[in-house]
């Protein structure tokens, strides 16, 4: 008689499983899924007409300066490139404000390493040093998709900004990284874990909210369920993809009113 055989196991559940205890038992786990799926920093020399932005010596930003302004913008940029390529944003801001855009530790030309503590300390002291510098004219905060973390923290500070815009954010981070990366235990590995809902649960000011209909990297879901749990928020949803917002030509992310 010939012997039975045995019945076939699908390999890849195995290979999941063996790439998962791998990752748990690396020093690195955080720094690995952090590393590879979250910061993407580019660190070329400012070529844009903006410019530098610098606290106490450091390099922390780049800027478009008016005398005046009626309002003074924090932008808080993406999860890639660097600061000096956000024209595109400061374009949607009205001519008669300063914006100032945030460059991240160990972006662009800035040293460090990027973190939620990092970006979040660098935003509050940028914010900080806005506040100090246009003691009497409204400090607003813009944040792009990664940067709504940092802008929505920024609103649970004792003295919050007049003004919030988030460009295709989240809710929070983690629930979007577990639909990216089923495979792993991502809250486990995950140290980044902005939660905008929180930040923003007792934020008083105005809010603008614009979410990607055909967003493939931060699903527009994430969006419209952080619009339901800020009352005064008013959202909109624009017909393009997470990165194709800025190329909407009658898009205007903030008015003068």
């Amino acid at each position: 008689m010939r012997p039975k055989t045995a019945p076939h196991r699908p390999v890849f559940g195995h290979a999941a499983v063996l790439l998962t205890l791998l990752i748990l038992l690396s020093p690195r786990a955080h720094a690995m899924l952090e590393g590879d799926f979250l910061y993407f920093p580019s660190h070329a020399p400012n070529r844009s007409a903006l410019t530098e932005w610098r606290i106490d010596g450091q390099l922390v930003g780049y800027a478009r300066l008016v005398e005046h302004p009626r309002a003074v913008w924090l932008i808080c940029h993406g999860n890639g490139g660097q600061a000096a390529n956000r024209q595109y944003i400061i374009d949607r801001l009205p001519a008669d404000t300063c914006s100032y855009v945030l460059e991240y530790p160990g972006y662009g030309l800035r040293p460090g390493t990027p973190s939620m503590d990092a970006i979040n300390a660098a935003a509050r002291s940028a914010y900080d040093a806005l506040r100090a510098l246009y003691p009497s004219v409204p400090i607003d905060v813009l944040g792009e998709s990664l940067g709504s973390g940092a802008a929505s923290y920024l609103c649970s500070l004792p003295v919050p900004p007049d003004r919030l815009v988030l460009m295709v954010p989240f809710d929070n981070l983690l629930s979007v990284a577990k639909e990216h990366i089923r495979f792993l235990p991502v809250g486990l590995l995950m140290r980044d874990k902005w939660d905008n809902v929180s930040a923003l649960s007792a934020y008083k000011g105005p809010v603008q909210i614009f979410g990607a209909l055909h967003d493939t990297v931060i699903p527009v879901a994430h969006a419209r369920a952080l619009a339901k749990t800020v009352p005064q928020a008013r959202y909109v949803e624009l017909p393009c993809g997470h990165n194709e917002w800025s190329l909407l030509s009658d898009l205007v992310v903030i008015t003068n009113d």
